[in-house]
């Protein structure tokens, strides 16, 4: 089977590194070009990019060279974005005009009455605003992104609760990971030891991503998800893996028990389609006492599953958990793959 050609925009990055990865040894899609800002075109990878992850440096791509990001040097029919947001804004529609379908990971068209937001275990139906997209935009091809990395682990849990009993109400406060502040990050001396209450942003990206991605495509728009959020962030010392400790109210205030059932029996829209990214489970209950944990628990399925533990009464909301998921993998360049793997799956690419 030939392979789709595919483009990665800021491949010099963390994010654009970890789609690197892992594209090299994809099935379905096979990096043609990668592009980087003005300062490392026309150099190879392996010069342009400080590579911080394990395994085989520059996933074996380092003799590439890199290409502006533009249409007329890096166009492919599917388009990877690491871009950060203000670049993203003026480069991403370059190339869906062009022709491409931008799979973005940049906060820039989120909330975009017309752009797919996507999480496709939960939302996979909202592919068809690419349609009302075009029409309105008169692009050849599309953006479709995904959320930001706290939204993803939150709907990860509270997506199959709306859907099996019907949430209202969420109270959901973050420890969030170090290396979601991208790399160098968080000075140490701020972070060792230490809680950070403020990340710029990332509580309004919460309170409102959620709802659009809970939402239902009625063919034209998305009519969001009536829940009302309230998002506490904080950064954390730890490496990989943000937590949320989440109090969620639910139609009918269900049993502990009842909730375990439902998580536990929830099937996701990607369920039997083989797709590469897709994790052996969604979203998984741990049930020890003391799980999950970011340094035990963030790695399984490659970085791709949600897990969930300590579901218990609250006095306050009728009920509590935990919640795990890794940033940077099911927040990131993951979750963007997958995006891609199901639009392939759908016939849209």
């Amino acid at each position: 089977m030939n392979r789709i050609p595919v483009t990665v925009l800021g491949a010099t990055g963390v994010v654009g590194q970890r789609f690197v990865r892992r594209l090299a040894s994809h099935p379905l899609f096979e990096v043609t070009c990668l592009a980087a800002s003005e300062r490392s075109v026309g150099k190879k990878y392996s010069k342009a990019c400080d590579w911080r992850l394990p395994g085989e440096p520059f996933a074996g791509l380092g003799d590439l060279i890199l290409e502006p990001c533009e249409p007329d040097r890096a166009l492919s029919q599917l388009v990877f974005s690491a871009l950060d947001t203000a670049p993203a804004r003026e480069i991403e529609p370059l190339f869906a005009a062009a022709g491409a379908i931008v799979f973005s990971n940049a906060s820039t068209f989120r909330m975009e009455e017309d752009v797919p937001l996507l999480v496709p275990e939960l939302n996979s139906a909202h592919l068809g605003l690419l349609e009302v997209q075009r029409r309105k935009r008169g692009w050849k091809g599309g953006i479709v992104c995904n959320p930001n990395c706290t939204t993803t682990v939150l709907v990860g849990a509270l997506g199959p609760l709306h859907r099996a009993f019907g949430a209202e109400a969420a109270l959901a406060v973050s420890m969030q990971a170090l290396s979601g502040a991208g790399y160098p990050g968080v000075a140490s001396l701020d972070a060792v030891g230490n809680v950070i209450p403020l990340i710029r942003g990332e509580e309004e990206k919460v309170e409102t991503e959620a709802r659009k991605i809970l939402g239902t495509f009625d063919g034209e728009r998305i009519i969001e998800a009536p829940i009302a959020i309230s998002a506490a962030c904080n950064r954390v010392p730890v490496v990989d893996g943000h937590t949320i400790a989440a109090s969620i109210r639910l139609r009918g205030n269900p049993h502990p028990a009842d909730i375990i059932a439902a998580l536990e029996a929830f099937v996701p829209d990607t369920e039997g389609l083989g797709l590469r990214s897709a994790p052996e489970r969604f979203v998984a209950v741990r049930h020890e006492a003391d799980r999950p944990q970011p340094i035990r628990d963030v790695e399984e399925d490659g970085g791709m599953r949600i897990q969930v533990g300590r579901v218990r009464h609250c006095s306050l909301f009728g009920s509590k958990m935990v919640i795990l998921g890794h940033n940077t993998e099911r927040g990131a360049a993951g979750g963007s793959m997958l995006n891609a793997e199901m639009a392939a799956a759908r016939g849209l690419l």
